[in-house]
């Protein structure tokens, strides 16, 4: 390995990503009828799309089962080795299935096509060969043949598995789309990640409530309020009408402001030091929306109110606890 030229492994995987674009490229001249075909019998699926391939194929039909999965389209990788012993039972006739093959023809996923003609599933396959028997038994064919794999003895699955799970992706946006999938059904396919944090957390899921919001009238004493604010530990608290209605907030901001200008915290009351309009949310608002407002406002705390009153306050800190910042 010493002697070997550093170079020549970037020339290698130029050649390999040139190899890989170039077929991905050639994809573009085979989204026909066919591919209108397999989108039509995938949107009228009453069942579960079933996606199947052996080796290279099996682990990226297992990728485009996920991708419909979370886009939209229920579907499940089905193996079709233990198809043939056992695994049929998991599909029927509302279902459709997926087959990828890059050659067409093998065995354990032709063997599997009478059992689904039987049963009436629609086929859609992909292959590199529209002649073969996959192909030919199926009711839509995608065309994801390769001039050439990048392995340089054209024999390693690597482009024409490109190609397939290129094909399975186009395959699910173009679904997606036909559902009008949209951003809040992707949340609910992933609610442990952030994303699905930030689209289905609302305000009244990590807000204060309660006795946990800080609340002060407006004619109370600045020293009274900073117990307030102290106890509370928010670094701000709400400042009230006497009919309950909120008059404003005071900050560590308008503290800072406070004692540059000498205010007597004894003899000055939080009414002629707070904020007046501050920026306030409701409960019923996603937790990601008040946090743009914050990050526009550069504020670090909003008075929830509902119905005009006060019923909570959402500081940075919350968001952060709840991973939405």
């Amino acid at each position: 390995m010493s002697d070997h030229d550093p170079s020549a492994f970037r020339r290698s995987a130029l050649r390999t990503v040139q190899i890989e674009a170039d077929a991905v490229a050639a994809l573009a001249q085979r989204i026909d009828g066919q591919f209108d075909r397999a989108c039509e019998l995938l949107l009228a699926t009453r069942g579960r799309v079933i996606v199947t391939g052996m080796g290279k194929s099996g682990h990226i039909a297992r990728k485009i089962a996920a991708t419909l999965a979370s886009t939209g389209t229920p579907a499940h990788f089905v193996h079709p080795g233990e198809a043939s012993h056992g695994d049929m039972g998991m599909i029927t006739a509302d279902d459709s299935v997926i087959a990828l093959s890059n050659s067409g023809k093998v065995p354990e996923v032709v063997s599997l096509l009478p059992l689904l003609k039987r049963l009436g599933t629609p086929i859609i396959s992909m292959t590199g060969a529209p002649a073969s028997p996959l192909a030919q038994a199926s009711d839509a064919h995608l065309d994801t043949g390769v001039e050439t794999e990048a392995c340089p003895l054209d024999l390693a699955p690597t482009s024409s598995t490109t190609t397939a799970l290129v094909m399975g992706d186009a395959l699910a946006i173009a679904l997606l789309e036909a559902r009008g999938f949209t951003a809040e059904d992707f949340a609910f396919s992933h609610p442990g990640g952030t994303l699905g944090k930030k689209l289905l957390l609302k305000v009244e899921d990590v807000m204060r409530g309660g006795e946990q919001v800080p609340r002060v009238m407006r004619d109370t004493q600045l020293a009274q309020a900073l117990l307030e604010i102290s106890s509370k530990g928010l670094g701000m608290t709400t400042v009230l009408e006497p009919d309950g209605q909120l008059a404003g907030i005071f900050t560590d901001g308008d503290l800072r402001r406070a004692i540059e200008a000498r205010v007597d915290i004894n003899n000055t009351t939080i009414g002629h030091l707070m904020t007046r309009g501050p920026k306030t949310v409701h409960p019923g608002m996603l937790a990601a929306e008040a946090l743009r407002i914050m990050e526009e406002n550069r504020i670090s705390a909003l008075v929830v109110l509902q119905e005009e009153a006060v019923s909570g306050v959402l500081h940075l800190k919350d968001l952060l606890q709840a991973g939405i910042a």
